[in-house]
């Protein structure tokens, strides 16, 4: 029996949303072994001065939880 662990990460980039989802991905797999996939879970931007300034991008991250 396989069982799967969701965790929820935050990315940032002052780029778009797509640099940031990889940015939280980056961060996670310094932490997590055997990320299975990921899920948007939602997106903001900060604005200053009318300006877009930072995204961000919530992700769901999945990963197997290894059976000892």
């Amino acid at each position: 029996m396989t069982a799967v662990k969701i965790i929820k990460v935050m990315g940032t980039s002052e780029e778009s949303w797509e640099d940031a989802a990889r940015e939280a991905h980056r961060n996670a797999a310094q932490s997590v072994d055997n990320i299975s996939g990921m899920k948007m879970h939602d997106q903001t931007v900060k604005v200053e001065d009318g300006e877009l300034t930072q995204f961000k991008a919530t992700m769901e991250v999945s990963f197997v939880v290894e059976e000892e």
